[in-house]
C-alpha cells in the first residue's frame, strides 16, 4: 500500500501506529469490558481531532480526499491494538459511502457540518446486514414532507452514539429496497440497550425500533441495493485491512511470548513445532498483506474488474484472519484464553468482522453468482 514516494501515506502509518500504541493498546482489556464499562469516549475524540476519520472524506466535505490506502493503512495499524476503534471508523465510512452512492452528497454535508465533535459526526449503520437478504425490512409510508418508518432494525452499529442512522427500508407500493436518514433524537426512535456481541465490544450495537419515525430519503426509491452493492465493492478492502491488522498484533504477541516462555531449559520459540506455526503465521500475514495491497491498487487505478478483486480478496483475508488467531492462542497455551492477554479477543474481533455486509457463505455465493 505504501510505495517509496507516498511521503504521506508514510506519515500517516506513523501517526497512526504510535496512536495505537499509546491510546489503545494500554486500555484494551478495560475498553473491551463496554457496555460493563466505560466508552472510550476520550480515545475517539482523540482519534477524531487526528483526522483519522476524514482521510477518503472528499476535501469539499471537510475531509482529506485520499484514497482508499489510507484508510486501510489507518485500520491495519489501528486493529493491531484493539479494532473496536476500528469498527467504528469503518462504520462511519460505510454510511458516508451508502450517501455518495445513492447521490446525496448535499444531505451528508448539512449532517456533517451541523455536527460539533466525534460523536456529533458519527452516523450509525447496520454493518452487519446485507438488506437485500435482511427480513423483515423497516417499512416507510410517504406523508405530506416526506416518510415515516416503522419497524425494527436490529444490530444497528453506533446506534447508541451517533447522532444519525442510516437505515434500509421498503417504501410502502416500492419495489426494492431504499435507504433514509433518521435522527436518533426524534420522536418515535426506541433505542435499546447496547447489544452483547461477540467481539468489537466498543464498537457498540443496539436494536432499533421506529414506530412512525421522520426520516429522509436517500437517493431514490428503489435504488438502495444497488447502491449498497456499489458501497461493499470499494470498503470490502478496508475490511480485509482491519483483519490484517488483527493478524499482526496476534503475530507479535505470539512471538513475543515464545521468546520469554522457557520449557525444557529453552525458550519455547526454539522448538521446531512451535517455529513452524510462527512461520505459517508469518506466511499467512504477508500473503493477506499482498491480497490488500493489491486490491488498494486495482481500486485506486480503476482497473477493469477491481470490484471482484477487491470482494474475493477481503472473503479470503477474514478466513486466513479467523485461522490465524486460533494459532496465536495455541502459542500461547491456557493463558491465550485470558483476558490479561489481547489473543482471545483478537480472536472473537476476527471471527465478528468476518460477517461484515453479511455472513460469509452468502457472500461467497453472491461472488459466484456476479461471475456468472
Amino acid at each position: 500500500m505504501i510505495t517509496n514516494n507516498d511521503k504521506e501515506l508514510k506519515l500517516l502509518d506513523r501517526t497512526a501506529r504510535e496512536f495505537a500504541r499509546k491510546e489503545l493498546a494500554v486500555g484494551r482489556e478495560e475498553n473491551d469490558r463496554f457496555p460493563h464499562g466505560p466508552f472510550f469516549g476520550s480515545v475517539l475524540e482523540k482519534a477524531f481531532d487526528l483526522d483519522f476519520f476524514h482521510s477518503i472524506l472528499p476535501e469539499a466535505h471537510g475531509g482529506i480526499g485520499q484514497g482508499i490506502s489510507s484508510l486501510c493503512i489507518l485500520l491495519e495499524n489501528i486493529c493491531r491494538e484493539d479494532a473496536s476503534l476500528g469498527g467504528i471508523m469503518l462504520t462511519n465510512s460505510v454510511a458516508h459511502e451508502l450517501f455518495f452512492a445513492s447521490n446525496a452528497s448535499e444531505l451528508l454535508g448539512t449532517i456533517i457540518e451541523d455536527g460539533n465533535g466525534a460523536e456529533a459526526f458519527l452516523i450509525a449503520a447496520p454493518v452487519f446486514n446485507d438488506p437485500s437478504s435482511q427480513t423483515p425490512l423497516v417499512t416507510a409510508y410517504k406523508t405530506g414532507d416526506g416518510y415515516q418508518l416503522k419497524g425494527r432494525q436490529d444490530y444497528l452499529v453506533l446506534g447508541g452514539i451517533a447522532g444519525h442512522a442510516i437505515v434500509p427500508g421498503v417504501v410502502d407500493g416500492v419495489d426494492g429496497i431504499s435507504f433514509f436518514l433518521v435522527d436518533l433524537k426524534e420522536k418515535g426512535v426506541k433505542i435499546s440497550e447496547p447489544v452483547e456481541s461477540l467481539g468489537l465490544h466498543a464498537c457498540p450495537g443496539v436494536d432499533l425500533v421506529l414506530e412512525n419515525a421522520r426520516a429522509i430519503l436517500v437517493g431514490e426509491e428503489g435504488t438502495g441495493k444497488a447502491c449498497f452493492e456499489k458501497m461493499v465493492s470499494k470498503l470490502s478492502v478496508a475490511g480485509a485491512a482491519m483483519a490484517l491488522g488483527i493478524m499482526k498484533g496476534a503475530f507479535k504477541e505470539a512471538v513475543d511470548y515464545t521468546q520469554k516462555r522457557s520449557q525444557g531449559g529453552r525458550p519455547i520459540i526454539d522448538w521446531s513445532e512451535m517455529r513452524m506455526i510462527l512461520a505459517n503465521m508469518a506466511i499467512t500475514i504477508k500473503t493477506s498483506e499482498m491480497i490488500v495491497s493489491r486490491a488498494c491498487q486495482a481500486m485506486e487505478n480503476n482497473e477493469s474488474g477491481w470490484e471482484a478483486c477487491a470482494r474475493a480478496g477481503a472473503i479470503q483475508v477474514h478466513d486466513m484472519a479467523c485461522n490465524l488467531t486460533t494459532d496465536g492462542i495455541q502459542v500461547m497455551g491456557g493463558v491465550g484464553y485470558m483476558k490479561d492477554f489481547g489473543q482471545e479477543k483478537r480472536f472473537r474481533d476476527a471471527k465478528h468482522i468476518q460477517s461484515m455486509f453479511g455472513i460469509t457463505p452468502m457472500k461467497k455465493l453472491k461472488y459466484l453468482e456476479n461471475i456468472l
